[in-house]
């Protein structure tokens, strides 16, 4: 399972299962909305790593949407590619200005939507490279499952590979145990809330062996965080 999540916001019914079904032959997670409410809510639950955005929305468009987010300190930080027909310069002008990441003109190849996201995940900064995933000195190897801390690789289950995936790929952010259960084991997978603690016991126990069980900190009454600011 890819450790990317893309959020496929589009009112079409038969664009968004194109683009989902493109997404997923790629191996990315894909959840998906047909409007800005039905996203509102996905958002949530869990943040995105990337936000595929239709210009043209019932109620609030893409543009609208998009400075929403980007105002607002809790989703900013999220890549936001815009896809519209429009293929006018002073759309994409006015849709970079609003602070979308890309713009992408239909119609487009599934290739050249891919490159895009691509790019715009390379340049989010937290991604390095889309086999790799690195935090500091701990690096994640996607194609090979392997990790590595301080240049000594570790032995981890899959579970506390996806785990650490997840936590890396998402810093400074707390998430409780249900919304890590969705994002790491899946919505369809039932597993009690408890099974997550034992995990991250099992995660932190592994850090512990390097002098980094501090950044992955428990936030009591809310759930867990990946950070390396301890304290805060």
């Amino acid at each position: 399972m890819s450790q990317f999540t893309i959020l496929v916001v589009e009112d079409e019914e038969a664009i968004r299962s194109m683009l989902v079904m493109v997404l997923r032959q790629y191996d990315f997670n894909v959840l998906e909305a047909g409007d800005v409410m039905q996203a509102q809510s996905l958002l949530e639950d869990g943040l995105p790593d990337l936000i595929l955005l239709d210009w043209m929305l019932p109620s609030i468009n893409g543009d609208e949407w998009t400075r929403r987010l980007k105002s607002n300190e809790s989703y900013r930080d999220i890549p936001i590619i815009l896809v519209t027909a429009k293929g006018e310069e002073t759309d994409k002008i006015r849709g970079l200005d609003l602070g979308a990441d890309d713009y992408i003109t239909k119609p487009f190849s599934p290739k050249e939507l891919i490159s895009r996201i691509k790019a715009v995940l390379r340049r989010s900064g937290k991604i390095h490279d889309l086999t790799q995933i690195k935090f500091r000195d701990i690096i994640l190897d996607t194609e090979q499952h392997r990790v590595s801390i301080a240049d000594k690789q570790i032995e981890v289950s899959p579970t506390e590979f996806r785990l650490l995936s997840f936590f890396l790929t998402h810093p400074d952010k707390v998430y409780n145990r249900t919304q890590l259960l969705d994002q790491v084991w899946g919505r369809s997978v039932y597993i009690e809330e408890r099974t997550v603690d034992v995990h991250i016991r099992r995660l932190r126990k592994i850090l512990a062996n390097y002098e980094r069980e501090e950044w992955l900190q428990t936030v009591r009454g809310f759930g867990y965080r990946f950070s390396e600011k301890v304290g805060s």
